[in-house]
């Protein structure tokens, strides 16, 4: 899917020391965070295995730890204790510098509220995620975004500013914008939790074909229903994982 033949430069430039199996790696990891009531473990020894090309969905209830998970792969957060390896990089032993260049190369973040710029068309809003990556060369920028538009079914939509559109237009520009810089995990958070139920499935279709395409999937959600049509579901409570199954 519209992938980058890009040469390494200092955008690119990242620890990389895991050469396993798995796109997602998470080994007996541990966050704690200081409160004025004492220490609060948010996750208490994860492990999570999750290969390329997989869909996974993620589900539990508020104070679970699915939000502390999320900073963890997304390398938003490091852990207390335990390993953390993901697409390649072993974040555990980066740097926040190391770390936030990483993320512009391996993470597309997919939002509930979609955070598209107001002020910038649709096109323009892609674009803008090229910009911070800075893998893509200026000249090149508005041909990949129109492309990746297209690949999305909103190229007529491209140059309408997101008040013009509806939830579920905003939220395919915003799928398409997490996909700029080409990258292998899309980190969907609560994507449908604003959509009508027409709309959520169709944005769910949407993930099915990155995933068929090759992109390891990430999606948590509060929709017990949607959770079961992803090819895996993690149960988390409490800081721990409960349940790891199949759906398919």
């Amino acid at each position: 899917m519209l992938g980058l033949n890009l040469k390494p430069n200092q955008k690119q430039t990242v620890v990389k020391t895991y050469n396993g199996e798995y796109m997602i790696d998470l080994q007996q990891i541990e966050k704690e965070y200081e409160t004025p009531a004492g220490n609060f473990k948010a996750l208490k020894g994860v492990d999570l295995q999750v290969k390329a090309g997989n869909f996974i969905s993620v589900v539990g209830k508020s104070g679970s730890g699915k939000s502390t998970l999320i900073n963890m792969v997304t390398g938003i957060d490091q852990p207390t204790r335990g390993k953390m390896y993901v697409s390649g990089a072993s974040l555990h032993e980066m740097n926040d510098e190391q770390i936030s260049i990483w993320r512009g190369t391996a993470i597309g973040l997919v939002f509930q509220f979609f955070q598209l710029l107001p002020t910038l068309t649709a096109v323009e809003n892609v674009m803008l995620a090229m910009d911070y990556g800075e893998l893509v060369p200026k000249s090149e920028r508005p041909e990949r975004a129109m492309q990746i538009l297209e690949r999305m079914k909103m190229a007529d939509y491209a140059h309408a500013m997101p008040g013009t559109l509806s939830g579920g237009q905003q939220q395919v520009v915003a799928i398409a914008r997490s996909m700029a810089n080409d990258p292998p995990i899309i980190m969907a958070d609560e994507p449908t939790g604003n959509l009508d139920s027409q709309t959520a499935d169709s944005v769910f279709h949407l993930f099915e074909d990155l995933a068929e395409n090759g992109k390891t999937i990430m999606m948590v959600t509060h929709d017990s229903e949607l959770a079961r049509r992803a090819a895996r579901t993690i149960v988390l409570a409490d800081g721990l994982v409960v349940d790891d199954h199949e759906n398919r």
